[in-house]
């Protein structure tokens, strides 16, 4: 299909034109929706947690319960079938694969050109009442359906937790779903597995608990405190998940899973390191030590540190910081490489994932870990 390519910092979208007929063929519903008589059944998500995530806040809301399904689907086909002279659909649709699609520049364009299609279909990130609707439409217009173009945003090959935290901050400002099933992403999205449980809920003491060196510095949906924000409750989600998955057995037997437990050990790990590196802690003007791509690397030597299990039983001995602060003294001497000008020439990479692998290499490689 024709497609302009987008690029925000290091993230890159593309926004098509699709013929109606063609659109309803590439996406799924997670949700039912009934018309006059007429229903879409929900797809068979299977094992795609984003997918589960969004029926089970749809399914929960009244909103999206069947008579008023119902009569708000009757209101949108109605505008379809009344509007002349305005666009049917002049918002975008939202539209999200994890894979990989292809782009060709066209000739003369750094922007513009051609993006192969995905295998599987389209997940609907906003736009599942507008789409619900046009389908209905489409029944009962058939020939008018085929002449409208639909315009779309596509996301492909990105993580599944970036395709949930998207849906949650555009739904967050929509009162079709209240915010009280908004206020913690991951406590949904981490009902499956006892490692996802544990690294929500990690998070949120680090959020909440007054004794946190991260106390109310990461972006969380629902978040009260005005303080500058360090971090995405997604992205430190993500690390520290990472963590206890490829460490579950340590954390079952030493912890028994306790999340206050856990927390306990990540809590003294970060305040050792905002003593050891106190002259740029928090200093997020000149300095990118608390920015989000150095704070996902300290969660990444956090990994590496508890697997060296001496280091562990000495801190199991004291539940001290300070056991933690001998060892990243060596840190201090790196103070200089995270001042913000000049961060990312001493630290290139394509991306932040890139970047990432590089500042914990250079973290780890200081204290004798890799």
């Amino acid at each position: 299909m024709l497609a302009t390519r987008v690029v925000q910092k290091e993230g890159t979208f593309y926004f098509a034109a699709v013929k109606a007929e063609e659109l309803l063929g590439r996406v799924r519903f997670t949700s039912r929706y009934y018309f006059e008589g007429e229903e879409i059944a929900a797809d068979d998500v299977g094992d795609d947690e984003v997918a589960r995530f969004i029926g089970g806040i749809e399914k929960s809301e009244k909103s999206f319960q069947r008579v008023l399904n119902r009569r708000k689907i009757r209101q949108i086909v109605n505008f379809y079938e009344t509007a002349v002279s305005q666009p049917l659909i002049p918002g975008t649709i939202l539209l999200f694969t994890d894979e990989t699609l292809g782009f060709r520049r066209q000739d003369g364009s750094d922007s513009v050109g051609f993006l192969s299609e995905p295998k599987g279909k389209f997940l609907i990130i906003d736009g599942q009442h507008r789409l619900a609707a046009l389908h209905f439409f489409s029944q009962k217009h058939p020939e008018t359906s085929k002449q409208l173009d639909v315009p779309c945003v596509l996301f492909d090959g990105k993580s599944a937790d970036f395709a949930t935290e998207m849906f949650v901050i555009i739904n967050s400002t929509h009162t079709r779903i209240n915010k009280s099933h908004l206020v913690d992403l991951y406590e949904r999205v981490s009902w499956e597995t006892p490692e996802k449980k544990l690294a929500a809920k990690v998070v949120n003491l680090l959020y909440e608990e007054n004794d946190s060196p991260l106390r109310y510095r990461i972006n969380r949906l629902g978040g009260r405190s005005r303080q500058e924000k360090w971090i995405l409750q997604s992205e430190l989600f993500n690390e520290i998940y990472k963590v206890v998955l490829s460490n579950r057995k340590f954390f079952d037997e030493h912890f028994q899973f306790r999340s206050d437990y856990v927390y306990a050990l990540v809590r003294d790990y970060l305040k050792a390191v905002r003593d050891v590196m106190d002259s740029i802690w928090g200093d997020n003007e000149k300095h990118m030590f608390t920015r989000d791509v150095t704070l996902k690397a300290l969660i990444r030597v956090f990994g590496d540190v508890i697997r060296n299990r001496k280091m562990f039983q000495a801190w199991d001995e004291k539940r001290d910081p300070r056991v933690f602060a001998g060892l990243i003294r060596p840190w201090t001497e790196l103070a200089r490489e995270f001042r913000a000008e000049g961060f990312y020439e001493r630290f290139p990479a394509k991306g932040q994932v890139e970047r990432v692998r590089r500042i914990h290499l250079k973290l780890s490689q200081a204290i004798g870990y890799k």
